[in-house]
């Protein structure tokens, strides 16, 4: 028999990397649980706690076994750094919240399970994604009037600020998080539609060059819809999260650079517009631009933030110690000054580095993708999981005004890491369709 014959030799080279890649994930999920089982025996140790309170660490291992089970036998060909990072971060995530606030351990280790749930049905729905591609304005509609029924129905769990959560018992879940998937699912299919009349049907505005009004009129009709959503309901920082999303897929779909240019100085008017309406916006942007002054009351949070950082240094004052807990809503807001005390630069860093993989990824499945539609929700979710990041953690540093939106993954809250998962699994679907196309 001849072994060379590329017929006989194809299938074993791609058992080989299949095989590969279920070894490089299995050892990835290997290493984060021992991290996170590690983090917690010591906060354990470190704050007198008892055994019991591990079991969160359990909940988790049970679902990182039962995801790469489950993900082995669908999605073979993914992308084997995805999911490892997600729940590296996740866990993390709970290690921080049952030092915080060990009250709501149980609830987030809930919202873990449920997470995990959702990714695990997106994997199993088709993978073409024609069910979210073809009923585009079906999708956004729908989570528009879930918008506007938050307006009318709204909560809010601690009983004050924006009634942004729908109620269901002792459930809470925040609309505008599904939003931001359906979102960049609209883009993506919009511009992949008109991807190319984009680019030649264009315009003359002095010395550059944008598309038509007749191609931009119903998409910036839908996304202005969002927004003026949004911003009735005061839920300004997820309203600037979509706006910088959206100026960036139109860059990505039209390669018009004065789009972008465009966008800087409409999102600076609208800053200043915000900041004379909402006087929680003018707060935030005097706190940012001189906090000092009022370090004991407007600028309390954000001043105990940057204490928090500093004597955080290079390694942290370890686990369980410090005092993150002096920083309002620091479970959720400010979950990353918290590991900045605790993890020092070190650990602010790492959680950089794991975000920054899980973009670096999905921009390499938006690379690979072979169609307009998956290239540009790939390019789009990996975008909106950036700009989120980069808004949070810059905002704790005091390099942007605070936008009061959460750490992927890390940050206490539900409706984040269900949002967060359902990202991942339409990453981990993209990625399995490209290997598969090869």
């Amino acid at each position: 028999m001849n072994t060379t014959d590329p017929a006989i030799m194809v299938p074993d080279l791609e058992d080989e990397a299949i095989q590969t890649r279920i070894a490089t994930e299995r050892r990835l999920l290997a290493i984060a649980g021992a991290f996170i089982l590690i983090n917690q025996v010591t906060l354990i140790i470190a704050r007198d706690r008892g055994w019991l309170t591990l079991w969160p660490v359990g909940v988790w291992m049970v679902c990182a076994a039962f995801g790469h089970a489950a993900l082995q036998r669908r999605l073979p060909n993914r992308d084997p750094l995805l999911f490892p990072l997600a729940m590296f971060l996740t866990g993390w995530g709970l290690n921080l919240i049952s030092r915080l606030v060990p009250g709501y351990t149980d609830r987030q280790t809930l919202w873990l399970v449920i997470g995990l749930a959702a990714m695990l049905a997106l994997t199993a729905a088709p993978g073409d994604l024609r069910w979210l591609r073809r009923y585009r304005y079906t999708w956004l509609i729908g989570g528009l009037a879930l918008l506007g029924i938050t307006i009318v129905l709204g909560e809010n769990p601690s009983g004050e600020g924006p009634r942004l959560w729908l109620g269901f018992g002792q459930i809470y879940y925040q609309p505008s998080e599904l939003l931001k998937i359906l979102l960049v699912a609209f883009l993506a299919s919009y511009f992949a539609e008109h991807e190319p009349y984009m680019r030649q049907d264009s315009r003359r505005v002095m010395r550059w060059s944008v598309p038509a009004p007749a191609f931009l009129a119903p998409v910036l009709l839908m996304w202005g819809l969002c927004v003026v959503v949004l911003v009735w309901q005061r839920d300004l920082g997820t309203a600037t999260l979509f706006f910088v999303v959206f100026m960036i897929m139109l860059y990505l779909a039209s390669g018009q650079s004065a789009l972008l240019l465009g966008g800087v100085v409409l999102l600076g008017l609208a800053a200043l517009a915000a900041a004379q309406l909402f006087d929680v916006v003018g707060l935030r942007i005097r706190v940012w631009l001189d906090p000092w002054p009022t370090a004991d009351s407007d600028a309390y949070q954000i001043v105990q933030s940057l204490i928090a950082v500093a004597s955080g240094g290079l390694f942290g004052q370890g686990i369980g110690q410090g005092l993150p807990t002096i920083i309002p809503v620091v479970h959720s807001d400010f979950a990353f000054a918290a590991i900045g005390e605790e993890w020092g630069m070190l650990g602010m860093l790492a959680v950089i580095v794991a975000l920054a993989m899980i973009v670096v990824r999905g921009m390499r499945i938006a690379v690979e993708a072979r169609q307009a539609f998956e290239r540009l929700l790939a390019a789009g979710l990996s975008v909106m999981l950036a700009v989120q990041s980069l808004l949070i953690m810059a905002g704790v540093l005091k390099l942007v005004p605070l936008t009061g939106i959460t750490l992927p993954f890390v940050s206490y809250g539900g409706s984040s890491l269900l949002t967060m998962f359902a990202m991942i699994g339409l990453l981990l679907v993209l990625s399995n369709r490209e290997r598969e196309a090869l």
